[in-house]
């Protein structure tokens, strides 16, 4: 992997955003996660921040954050029930590209992908102040608790990407490499899943990421949605070949 960070740029229906752009999508959501959890918003810059505050969630633990989010929960896990229920298998969808100078589909995919790194679980945390938790179940399953884009409320789920059962995007031919897999509520109902797909373009790499949603939810998440997916997975990009901005 290289030490430098690749550039990085955002495309949401049809529309082109900058690096910095993404970087005050994240410094806005900042405070309403920490106010959420019940922390403190860290000092210094975004960099700083998202190191700092990162690591307060972490030292919080899984238990400690479930107890603090166990009302929104509750309820969040309710609303995917009938969501689920109302939309009768139809998904919609929220997705964003990237197009990455730099590295490659396969690297990225494998550094994402690879939970036996001794940094997983805090770079799938820092990566969206938003992500409360994301670490990897001993079944190989991955639980996250995260405030979906637009949503006032944090939701749990499962994501397995051993199954793609209901997903209802389809694989695209020229994709390189992909992680996909269908998402759980904790009443093990398919409420979603992802379907991220990779191609390599000459210099780097072209990212589509697509998470499906019940059909039902609420169109405001479904468009917020896409700048979370563009705040975490630029980090990620930044993370996994070079130095987080």
């Amino acid at each position: 992997m290289s030490t430098a960070s690749p550039a990085v740029q955002v495309v949401i229906g049809g529309r082109r955003f900058t690096r910095d752009q993404v970087l005050a999508w994240e410094a806005e959501r900042l405070p309403a996660a920490a106010a959420k959890i019940g922390l403190p918003v860290p000092s210094g810059g975004l960099a700083r921040q998202r190191a700092a505050f990162a690591e307060s969630k972490l030292a919080l633990g899984a238990d400690e954050i479930k107890h603090r989010l166990r009302r929104d929960l509750r309820i969040g896990d309710a609303v995917a029930s009938v969501t689920t229920q109302l939309s009768r298998g139809r998904r919609a969808t929220s997705v964003c590209e990237l197009h990455v100078a730099g590295g490659s589909a396969a690297e990225f995919v494998q550094w994402f992908d690879d939970t036996s790194r001794a940094d997983y679980t805090r770079s799938m945390t820092a990566a969206h102040p938003d992500h409360f938790l994301i670490q990897a179940l001993p079944d190989g399953r991955q639980e996250v608790i995260e405030t979906t884009g637009g949503s006032p409320l944090p939701t749990r789920f499962l994501v397995d990407y051993s199954d793609l059962s209901t997903l209802t995007t389809p694989h695209s031919p020229d994709t390189d490499a992909e992680a996909a897999g269908v998402a759980l509520s904790a009443k093990s109902l398919h409420i979603g899943g992802v379907r991220h797909q990779f191609r390599d373009e000459p210099g780097g790499f072209h990212a589509r990421l697509c998470v499906e949603f019940p059909k039902a939810t609420l169109p405001k998440i479904l468009s917020e949605h896409r700048r979370h997916l563009a705040i975490e997975f630029s980090n990620w990009v930044e993370f996994a070949f070079g130095t987080p901005s």
